[in-house]
C-alpha cells in the first residue's frame, strides 16, 4: 500500500499537470501588464544562458547619404547593435503537508481536497507577489526588475547592464506634472488637467507606427481620466475586460487601473505609457511555475513540494516607454 506522502505526491503531480494552464492564466490575469503581454505573445520561455540577453537597435545606420552620379559612397561600418543583459530572478512557493495531515487525509478523496486547497493558496500567493514585483524597482533581494526600474520616475538608472547616465538613448520619458513637458508652471493632476498631461507624454512616445498600446494607471489617476471623459466615455479591449480589468480607451491605447482596493503594486499618482512591442516577460523553460520533486525534512514529520519560477521582465527600448507622475507631491 502506498504511504500517505506518496499518495500526496501523486495527487499533487496529477492535479498540477491538469492545472498547468490555470497556473499560467492565473499569473497573467492577476496583472494588467502580464495579461497584455500574454495576449500579444510577449511571454517567452528560453532554455538557459548565464543571463537573459536582449538584442537592441540603439542607433541608425550612419551611411545614409544623398549623392549624384559618381560621388563616393560612404561604406564605413555602422555600430547599430548592442544588447541588454538581465539577470535571472527566482521565486518559489511550496505546497506542504505535515505527517499528521497526511495520515488524517489518508484516503484518496480526502487527500485530493487537501491538495486542491493547498494548490489554490499557492497559486494566489505566487500571483499576488508576482504582481507586486512587476511594478517594483527591483531593489529587494532577488526581485524582478519591474516598471519602477524599467520606466523610472527620473527616466534614468542602470537597466539591463546599460547606464543611461552615459547612454542617454536608454532613458525613458518622464512627464512630471511639477515640471510638465509642455512647459509652463506646475500642473496639479485632476479630472480637468489629466488629459493635457497625457497628451504631451503620448506625443513624445510616438515614432512612426510605434506608439503606446497600454496605459497602466494607479487608482487615483484612472479616476481622474474616467471623470474627464464624461459622456464621451469609451471602453477598451474586450479581452482585457474579460480578464477582469476595467479598460477605457485613450487614442489607440487601452487604459486600465491595476491598483485595486488592496493595491496591486503600482505606486499612487502614476500612469505608465507602455509600448508592449518592446517588453517581454521571460521565463526559464525548466522553471516556469514548475513543480520540483518532493522533499522530506530531516528533522520534521513533513513533506514539501516546491513550485519554482525563474526569469525577469525585460525591455528592449526604454525611449518608447513613459511615466506620468507628480514629483512635487
Amino acid at each position: 500500500m502506498a504511504l500517505p506522502s506518496a499518495v500526496f505526491t501523486e495527487i499533487v503531480t496529477t492535479t498540477r499537470r491538469e492545472r498547468i494552464k490555470t497556473w499560467s492564466d492565473n499569473m497573467a490575469n492577476n496583472n494588467a501588464l502580464l495579461s497584455r503581454l500574454k495576449k500579444r505573445g510577449k511571454m517567452k520561455t528560453i532554455d538557459g544562458g548565464y543571463e537573459i540577453v536582449y538584442p537592441l537597435e540603439y542607433a541608425e545606420n550612419a551611411t545614409y547619404q544623398r549623392y549624384s552620379g559618381y560621388d563616393t559612397l560612404n561604406i564605413q561600418a555602422s555600430d547599430v547593435l548592442t544588447a541588454a543583459k538581465y539577470d535571472w530572478r527566482q521565486a518559489a512557493v511550496n505546497v506542504t503537508a505535515s505527517g499528521l495531515e497526511l495520515r488524517q487525509n489518508n484516503g484518496k478523496n480526502a487527500m485530493l481536497d487537501l491538495v486542491k486547497s493547498r494548490l489554490n493558496v499557492a497559486m494566489k500567493t505566487m500571483s499576488n507577489n508576482m504582481s507586486q514585483d512587476i511594478y517594483s524597482d527591483g531593489s529587494a533581494a532577488n526581485q524582478v526588475g519591474g516598471l519602477q526600474l524599467l520606466v523610472a520616475d527620473n527616466g534614468g538608472g542602470v537597466v539591463g547592464g546599460i547606464n543611461s547616465a552615459t547612454q542617454t538613448w536608454w532613458k525613458n520619458v518622464v512627464q512630471d506634472a511639477n515640471a510638465p513637458l509642455q512647459g509652463g508652471g506646475a500642473i496639479t493632476p485632476s479630472k480637468s488637467t489629466i488629459k493635457s498631461l497625457m497628451n504631451a507624454l503620448y506625443i513624445e512616445l510616438v515614432r512612426g507606427n510605434d506608439k503606446p498600446d497600454l496605459i497602466v494607471s494607479s487608482n487615483d489617476y484612472f479616476i481622474f481620466y474616467e471623470e474627464s471623459l464624461q459622456d464621451n466615455q469609451r471602453y477598451g479591449d474586450e479581452q482585457m475586460a474579460s480578464s477582469g480589468f476595467v479598460s477605457l480607451k485613450y487614442k489607440t491605447a487601452d487604459v486600465v487601473f491595476d491598483g485595486g482596493s488592496k493595491g496591486g503594486g503600482i505606486p499612487d499618482a502614476h500612469m505608465y505609457f507602455l509600448n508592449t512591442d518592446y517588453l517581454k516577460f521571460v521565463s526559464h523553460r525548466d522553471a516556469n511555475f514548475t513543480e520540483v520533486a518532493e522533499k522530506t525534512s530531516v528533522n520534521q514529520d513533513a513533506v514539501v513540494i516546491p513550485i519554482i519560477w525563474q526569469g525577469n521582465l525585460c525591455c528592449s527600448n526604454r525611449s518608447l516607454q513613459g511615466v506620468l507622475l507628480d514629483n512635487g507631491t
